[in-house]
């Protein structure tokens, strides 16, 4: 799942995903002041659109140069609200403590044995801040795919979970129905949802 394999699926539609904000971003980031965020994975930009429209200053990353320019291209009223920035954030982290949010919505980030890549991820997490990890529940994948993805090869809420020390208290931790309806090629009904709060 590098660029290449990114930038060809984007490139296969007009249009990958539905223009919408992920639920889970909605219901858990309502009630928190705007601040710096960092929106990982942004894809065309639905997350990031919505937070620079309640005031938040955005950095949207996304190892697809496809996504981004079409993200881009649609921002007419956040220009200067988000920064779009092509990364791959499995070999690049981003600034320590630069955020008071960090969004990771479906964002496949690989296991590695030394968990480098998730620990600048968790590093780049305000004092004070907020992570927001959310993956589709495993349980709904079937057991064979056509696309050869290994969902346990990648990080699931409930294992970043795991990754965190004293410094940090999981406030939500949890399975849940899935709100926005499923694209046809998606079987998924619920989603794993992680928000932990950064106390130092």
């Amino acid at each position: 799942m590098d660029a290449q394999f990114w930038d060809q699926r984007y490139s296969s539609q007009d249009q990958l995903f539905s223009g919408n904000p992920n639920p889970a971003l909605i219901d858990e980031t309502a009630d928190l002041p705007p601040g710096q965020a960092l929106d990982a994975g942004c894809g065309e930009g639905a997350d990031a659109f919505w937070l620079a429209r309640r005031g938040w200053k955005v950095t949207a990353v996304d190892v697809s140069r496809v996504a981004l320019e079409r993200a881009a291209a649609q921002a007419t009223d956040t220009t200067d609200a988000v920064a779009w920035a092509r990364a791959d954030l499995t070999a690049t982290g981003p600034p320590a403590g630069a955020f008071d949010l960090v969004s990771a919505q479906y964002f496949p980030l690989p296991k590695q044995p030394d968990h480098a890549a998730l620990r600048r991820l968790l590093a780049a997490v305000a004092p004070g801040g907020t992570l927001l990890f959310v993956g589709h529940d495993v349980t709904d994948m079937p057991p064979d795919n056509d696309r050869g993805f290994d969902p346990g090869a990648y990080y699931q809420p409930h294992e970043v979970a795991e990754h965190l020390d004293d410094d940090w208290r999981v406030l939500v931790n949890e399975t849940r129905p899935r709100t926005a309806p499923a694209a046809a090629d998606n079987p998924h009904t619920h989603d794993t949802v992680l928000r932990a709060r950064r106390l130092r």
